[in-house]
């Protein structure tokens, strides 16, 4: 996938520690902006709905 499909997270803070994704219909994938071209992780779309649902509930 080329790189224009890669997206800064909103969360990335001041802009110094920065992870960027990119999606697909099927899956998302992760990666530190500073190295782009390094280690990628790729996650099914389910399996990163999940983990931002659990991110964004409210501590009880």
């Amino acid at each position: 996938m080329h790189d224009k499909h890669w997206h800064r997270s909103t969360y990335s803070g001041d802009g110094s520690n920065c992870v960027e994704i990119s999606r697909t219909p099927n899956t998302v994938r992760v990666r530190d902006s500073k190295p782009p071209a390094d280690l990628r992780l790729t996650f099914p779309s389910t399996a990163w709905a999940d983990f931002i649902f659990h991110m964004m509930k409210p501590e009880r």
